[in-house]
């Protein structure tokens, strides 16, 4: 499975932690993040494939992947209170997310949620 990370910059230190704390999980798949997000990931040891940072296109970049077919799950930590005009647009890929039929986990509680799906697979309906 193809997973993406993103996170507003009010939000990576939390992504961190929760990437860090789902580790076992996530390292079953391959990673992808916006670079700056990625990074970090790297620091704490994560085998990640990076994209630009956000500002650079990076969101862009990670749209594309779900547009082709490519990315099969997004974590993407928003700031809806901070969030500032050169950080990735959550907008765009909600929509294509919505419009590919792809997970998408905007806040801790979700991504929990997705992160057991992963784990324990369900049975489709």
């Amino acid at each position: 499975m193809n997973i993406s990370l993103v996170a507003h910059n009010g939000k990576k230190d939390a992504l961190i932690r929760w990437a860090d704390t789902h580790r076992k999980t996530l390292e079953q798949h391959k990673l992808f993040a916006t670079g700056t997000t990625g990074t970090k990931l790297e620091e704490i040891g994560f085998s990640i494939t990076k994209f630009h940072s956000g500002p650079l296109g990076g969101d862009q970049e990670i749209g594309a992947k779900i547009v082709e077919g490519m990315m099969d799950m997004l974590f993407f930590f928003v700031d809806p209170l901070t969030a500032q005009p050169h950080e990735p647009d959550i907008s765009a890929l909600r929509r294509i997310c919505d419009v590919k039929q792809i997970p998408i986990a905007t806040n801790e509680a979700t991504a929990n949620i997705l992160i057991t799906s992963i784990k324990e697979p369900i049975d489709a309906v």
